[in-house]
C-alpha cells in the first residue's frame, strides 16, 4: 500500500463518480475551493486523500487520480442515513448554526457517527507514512483526530472546522459534548473560520474538560502524565481568486453577462442571491425585505429584479423540504402581486450552475445579497468580489457570516432587522459609481491577497511547526 507523507481526511473524495452512455464508470475532479487549494500540495507531497466516493454501498479500491492517491471509504445506505443525514446534518449542523432549526439527538445516530469516524481513522492510519502529517476536514469527522492519535502516536494531526463553532450555552445541549471535545483535541492544530469560533471552542474546553487555555494554546494531558499544547486559532478559508479573475475577463462570459441583463428585460438594477437551499442562508428574510420594498413603492419591477439561485441541498431531510415549499410559495406570491407582462420581480432558479454561468451572473448583478443568519465563511461573497474586475457592484453582507470579519468595506446588515436590510438594499441600489469603486477596490485587495493557496500554506505551516515541536519534545523525553 502507498505510504503518504501528507494525508487529507474528508467526508468526500475530491472526485465524482460518473457513468457514461455505455455504462462505464469514470472519475472527474469535483469543483470546490478545498480541492483547488490542496491539489498542488498533495502532488508535491505524494499525498493521499481519504474519503467517501459519494454513493452508498459501492466498493472501490484505492486508485491514483491526477497525481493523488485516493483511498475510498465505503458507506452503507444505513451509514448515510444515520452518520451523514442524521448525526452530521440533523444534529451537528443545526446545533452549530445557532439552533436556527431544532437539532435532534438520537443515540443510534451517535453510534453510527462513532463507527464511521473509526472507519475513516483506520483508513488514514493505514495509508500514512511514519511521522506523516494528517489533515482532517470538518464536522462530519470530529472524532477522527483522537482515534488517529491513539492508533498512530507518531503522526502530526491537524483538523479544520469549516462551519461555526457555537457559544457554550448552545454547545452544552449536546449529549456527547465531552466526547466531541476530546476527539478534536486529538489534533495538534485545530483551525476555525473566525476568532470568535476558536474562542467558543476554548471556553467549551474550559467548562467541560477543565483544561488550561492561554491565548491560542490549550494544555492537553498525555497518557504518560505529561502535557502537550494544542493550537486552536482562526485560519479563515478563501477562494482561488485568480481563477475568477480569469473567467471574468473572458469575452464570452462578459457577453453572457450582457445577455442575462437582456433576458431579464434590461432592468436598471439586478440584485443577486446565490446559496445552497439551506435555512442558515437567510433566503426567507431576503425575500421578505425585497417584497416589502416593492409593496412600499420604494422599488418597482421595471427598475429592479432579484435573481435568486438556490441550489438543491439535502433534499431527503424534512427541514429542507419544508424550507423549499416556503420559499417557492413566497416567490410565487410576490411575483403574482408584482409582475408585469415585461418584468418579473424575482427570477427563482432551483438548480446548480457551472462556474462560468455563475461568473456571468456576478458580472450582470449590480448588488450581491449575502444575508446568512449564520455562516462559517460564505465564499460566494468572495467569489463576487473576485469576479468584479470592473471595480463596480455592491456587496451587502450579513454580520453573521465569517466573511464579514475580512470584508469591512461591504455594506453590513443584520438579516433579522428587516427594516435595516431594506434600507441597506436601497443604499446599495442608489450607491454612486465612485463609492462603489472605492469599496470594491478595498474588497478586491483583501480577497486577492488572502486567497485559498495562502490559507492552505498558513495551516500547513502551523502543522509543520507542531511537527517540529513534537520532535523536540520526543528528543527531550528520550534523553531524560
Amino acid at each position: 500500500m502507498t505510504q503518504a507523507q501528507l494525508v487529507v481526511v474528508a467526508n468526500r473524495l475530491p472526485v465524482d463518480r460518473v457513468v457514461d452512455d455505455s455504462g462505464e464508470p469514470s472519475w472527474r475532479r469535483s469543483p470546490g475551493g478545498l480541492v483547488t487549494a490542496l491539489e498542488p500540495v498533495m502532488r508535491r507531497a505524494d499525498g493521499a486523500w481519504v474519503g467517501w466516493p459519494g454513493q452508498a454501498d459501492v466498493d472501490v479500491d484505492p486508485f491514483e487520480f491526477e497525481g493523488t492517491h485516493l483511498v475510498p471509504v465505503r458507506l452503507s445506505s444505513d451509514d448515510v442515513e444515520k452518520y451523514y443525514e442524521g448525526m452530521s446534518n440533523d444534529t451537528f449542523w443545526p446545533l452549530y448554526h445557532d439552533v436556527i432549526a431544532e437539532p435532534r439527538y438520537r443515540r443510534v445516530w451517535w453510534d453510527a457517527y462513532v463507527r464511521v469516524n473509526r472507519r475513516f481513522a483506520e483508513a488514514a492510519a493505514a495509508v500514512a507514512a511514519d511521522g506523516a502529517e494528517v489533515w482532517v476536514q470538518d464536522y462530519q469527522l470530529q472524532l477522527v483526530p483522537r482515534m488517529l492519535r491513539e492508533m498512530r502516536p507518531d503522526l502530526t494531526i491537524g483538523y479544520f472546522h469549516h462551519i461555526p463553532f457555537p457559544a457554550y450555552g448552545l454547545y452544552s445541549q449536546l449529549p456527547w459534548r465531552r466526547q466531541v471535545l476530546d476527539g478534536l483535541l486529538g489534533a495538534d492544530v485545530i483551525g476555525f473560520q473566525r476568532v470568535a469560533d476558536a474562542g467558543n471552542f476554548a471556553r467549551a474546553v474550559r467548562r467541560v474538560l477543565r483544561f488550561d487555555t492561554r491565548s491560542t494554546g490549550i494544555s492537553v494531558p498525555n497518557p504518560d502524565g505529561t502535557t502537550r499544547t494544542a493550537l486552536a486559532k482562526a485560519f479563515p478559508i478563501s477562494i482561488d481568486a485568480a481563477s475568477y479573475v480569469e473567467l471574468a475577463q473572458r469575452p464570452d462570459i462578459q457577453a453572457r453577462a450582457a445577455e442575462i441583463r437582456r433576458e431579464l428585460g434590461n432592468p436598471r438594477k439586478i440584485l443577486l442571491g446565490v446559496d445552497r437551499l439551506d435555512y442558515t442562508k437567510g433566503i426567507r428574510h431576503r425575500l421578505k425585505a425585497f417584497g416589502e420594498l416593492l409593496a412600499d413603492g420604494r422599488a418597482n419591477v421595471e427598475d429592479v429584479t432579484l435573481v435568486q439561485v438556490a441550489s438543491p441541498s439535502r433534499e431527503r431531510v424534512q427541514a429542507y423540504m419544508q424550507l423549499r415549499d416556503e420559499i417557492e410559495l413566497t416567490v410565487g406570491r410576490i411575483n403574482g402581486d408584482r409582475d408585469t407582462m415585461g418584468h418579473t420581480a424575482i427570477r427563482y432558479l432551483h438548480q446548480a450552475y457551472p462556474r462560468e454561468e455563475m461568473v456571468a451572473l456576478f458580472l450582470a448583478a449590480d448588488v450581491m445579497l449575502v444575508t446568512a443568519l449564520r455562516d462559517g465563511m460564505n465564499l460566494v461573497a468572495k467569489e463576487y468580489v473576485a469576479a468584479r474586475v470592473d471595480n463596480r457592484g455592491v456587496l451587502v453582507l450579513s454580520e453573521f457570516a465569517g466573511a464579514a470579519d475580512e470584508l469591512p468595506s461591504a455594506v453590513r446588515i443584520n438579516p433579522h432587522d428587516i427594516d435595516g436590510m431594506k434600507d441597506a438594499i436601497m443604499r446599495a441600489i442608489e450607491m454612486p459609481p465612485a463609492e462603489q469603486g472605492r469599496r470594491m477596490r478595498a474588497l478586491r485587495k483583501r480577497v486577492m491577497e488572502h486567497d485559498v493557496a495562502r490559507w492552505s500554506r498558513s495551516f500547513l505551516s502551523a502543522l509543520d511547526d507542531a511537527k517540529a515541536a513534537k520532535r523536540r519534545s520526543d528528543a527531550r523525553r528520550a534523553s531524560a
